[in-house]
């Protein structure tokens, strides 16, 4: 039993020995008390080696459990009163910081995507090549991707509420540079984009980490459940955007958008959200940053790579290897320091490293098929990019309520089943996909699979995402919320480079060069590039030669072909990773275990 609220201690009471604590504890078992809440603190003092800022205290709650070796308990130190609320009651205001959360999370991840329906328009205006192109898009992700790690332990360090602060600072004033900039060259944007990307490193793992410490463990499972709902729809919600901007304004609009959502994150969160940290004053880990952030960047710069340059190549091979050495030094680094940035530990436990991989799988499937639709519905199907975005509508309207919802269904059947089917309607999903699809199917047919595929990725990243902050302790909050963003991350490239691989090889393998065409004579090769064939098959019919309309047919039909066999192969990696979470995810349902530590 736990102690009634009205018996529950929470004052402030200084000096208290452990002896006296443990002998409490064997009393208050004695009874059949389980649990119960302490907070120690005076103003400026010390109390028992734990400062104490002023007009704050130091919240533990301990957990006792009978044992054939006597009673078993822990003390989990909660952090100061100031922004760190105990498994009872919550911030008062949590609700509306976990909106400014969801507003400030949407921001960085449609970042993500916004300006790949631009590409035509940022080549024109900024003369741009196709590598060019690439690093516009790579230096943001890169960028992001590499530096996770490191600007969670900050947040934990320094305060999470200030390091989100900042890193919308970084976002929203690069953001207007480039907008509001004359004559702004290529480079000034790539290299607008990897700040961007530096700031949203500092955003997105405090979003989360707020959200964990701001709510009580009764009501973290429906709060993180809303949070991936915002996570899983900024990526259509940054196509919309982006679609609206390049068609009725033009390219920096996309840049411009950020300035105004990152102004009234800050303001709001300066009004609403409380500091939190690491109230252990736990010291940063500078090698541990530097290695993580060399061996994650080297790996996501592989995988984004590896289509340009081959996955045989010598370069991929390169950067693997460099990756994995970096990353095995990491490993090796942190497991000898007393205060590691990210505890190897939490690789012990099953629920971390299973929703760390329900995550980085869900969303390779969802960049990967993300990616191929928009090529899909722009080239195929001759859409405007404001008008292919608003056919992504479905994904988002199955994905929200699946994830909003979740917590309840957990409660009801466990966190296992509920992932696991979640990935098995993923795996429906790319399967109707890859089984029906052709050149002409309905619309509504490609709807449905977009509702599906939706209702999937909410009952998968939601519960997933809770339980990797459930295997952390709180005062790691913020670096348990940045290994989760770094697998969100680290999904999304390996979706759309495998994916995209995927495509190109079968688009070549099934073109057929339709007579009567010369390719010898053609200004590029079409059985090589989709986009150059549908381009020159527009020139062949400006020329009044009507072999262009059979080229854009055969184009089209091969485009489809490598596009339904890349959705099979995500099928077969969704069902793997079902049979996987139904085998060894933690079945438990939330509350039966309280997180000790």
């Amino acid at each position: 039993m736990t102690l009634p609220k009205a018996f529950q201690f929470n004052k402030f009471v200084h000096d208290v020995p452990p002896l006296a604590v443990a002998l409490a504890a064997q009393t208050w078992t004695s009874f059949g008390i389980t649990s119960w809440a302490w907070t120690q603190g005076k103003p400026g003092v010390q109390n028992n080696g734990w400062p104490s800022e002023a007009g704050t205290g130091v919240q533990s709650t301990c957990f006792f459990r009978p044992s054939h070796t006597g009673i078993k308990y822990c003390m989990g130190r909660w952090g100061s009163m100031e922004g760190h609320y105990g498994s009872h009651e919550g911030h008062p205001r949590r609700w509306f910081i976990l909106a400014v959360m969801g507003m400030s999370l949407i921001v960085v991840m449609l970042n993500n995507v916004t300006l790949n329906v631009a590409l035509p328009e940022l080549s024109k205006d900024l003369g741009a090549d196709n590598t060019e192109l690439q690093w516009i898009l790579d230096a943001y992700a890169l960028v992001f991707g590499g530096t996770l790690l490191l600007m969670g332990a900050i947040g934990d360090r320094y305060g999470r509420r200030s390091t989100l602060q900042f890193g919308l600072i970084v976002m929203g004033a690069f953001s207007a540079w480039v907008a509001l900039a004359q004559n702004v060259t290529t480079n000034e944007v790539i290299a607008a984009r990897a700040f961007m990307g530096l700031g949203a490193a500092f955003v997105m793992p405090a979003t989360l980490s707020i959200v964990v410490t701001s709510f009580p463990r009764t009501e973290r499972p429906r709060a993180i459940g809303i949070w991936a709902a915002m996570a899983g729809i900024g990526a259509p919600i940054g196509l919309f955007v982006g679609g609206w901007a390049v068609q009725y304004v033009d390219w920096q609009a996309v840049f411009m958008i950020n300035v105004p959502i990152a102004i009234v994150c800050i303001a709001l969160t300066w009004a609403l959200v409380p500091q939190s940290r690491d109230e252990q004053q736990t010291p940063l880990d500078p090698i541990g940053g530097v290695l993580s952030m060399v061996g994650l960047g080297a790996f996501l710069y592989t995988i984004i790579e590896a289509p340009n340059h081959g996955w045989t190549s010598l370069e991929t091979f390169g950067g693997a290897a460099l990756s994995v050495l970096f990353l095995g030094l990491f490993w090796t680094w942190e497991r000898q320091r007393e205060h590691p940035m990210l505890p190897m530990s939490f690789f012990r436990e099953p629920g971390f490293v299973t929703g760390l991989l329900a995550v980085t799988l869900a969303y390779y499937v969802m960049f990967s098929f993300m990616f191929t639709q928009m090529l899909h519905f722009q080239l195929v199907r001759g859409h405007e990019a404001l008008d292919a975005a608003v056919r992504f509508l479905p994904l988002p309207l199955g994905l929200m309520p699946a994830a909003g919802n979740s917590d309840r269904l957990v409660a009801l059947f466990g966190r296992a089943k509920v992932v696991g089917s979640g990935l098995m309607l993923v795996t429906l999903g790319m399967v109707m996909f890859g089984s029906v699809v052709d050149v002409n199917t309905d619309y509504w047919v490609l709807g449905l699979v977009f509702f599906v595929l939706g209702l999937g990725m909410g009952l998968t990243m939601a519960p997933s995402t809770g339980l990797v902050m459930e295997s952390v302790p709180d005062d790691k909050a913020g670096v348990g919320s940045a290994t989760n963003d770094s697998s969100r991350e680290i999904g999304g490239a390996l979706g759309i480079a495998i994916g995209g691989s995927v495509l190109n090889e079968f688009y070549q393998q099934s073109f057929q060069m339709p007579e009567g065409i010369d390719a010898s004579t053609l200004a590029a090769d079409p059985t090589t590039s989709f986009p150059a064939a549908v381009r020159l098959g527009g020139e062949l019919l400006a020329q009044g030669q009507p072999v262009g309309a059979a080229l854009i047919e055969a184009a089209n039909e091969a485009f489809v072909f490598g596009m339904t066999t890349s959705a099979s192969a995500s099928a077969v990696i969704s069902l793997i990773a079902a049979v996987i979470v139904f085998r060894f995810m933690p079945r438990a349902t939330f509350g039966e275990e309280p997180h000790e530590g």
